[in-house]
């Protein structure tokens, strides 16, 4: 599967939970909720899935979990919060440096709308 086919697939599924539910719950709830769904669609997934980082002699067995992994090739960070803060665009960016992944989505539930909660964030490599 194309990996823009992928998120298009992540995006209308996060449509279709905030449509039923809205904003306001924990971020935890949308992600086990979309996790769920995305079993359903017999998508793999992986949640907090623990990234390493190498620092030369030193390995750091858990760098960061990342919120989703969807076929081993898109990482997706949910949020559910008022604003985002502008270096969770550049979190998303290391994040995908450190898995060698091409694309995430960072995706903030606590909007009225969700299309302005919606990002993509590509890892040029």
């Amino acid at each position: 599967m194309k990996i823009n086919d992928l998120a298009t697939i992540v995006i209308n599924t996060c449509f279709k939970i905030h449509q039923q539910y809205g904003p306001g719950l924990l971020e935890s709830v949308y992600e086990e909720i979309l996790s769920y769904e995305l079993q359903i669609a017999g998508l793999k997934v992986s949640r907090q899935q623990a990234i390493s980082l190498i620092h030369e002699d030193l390995v750091i067995k858990i760098a960061f979990r990342a919120d989703l992994i969807i076929e081993d090739i898109l990482l997706v960070e949910l949020k559910a919060v008022d604003d985002i803060p502008k270096v969770y665009y550049r979190k998303v960016l290391t994040y995908l440096k450190l898995t060698d992944l091409r694309l995430g989505l960072l995706i903030n539930f606590s909007v009225s709308i969700l299309k302005d909660g919606i990002h993509r964030i590509a890892n040029n490599l």
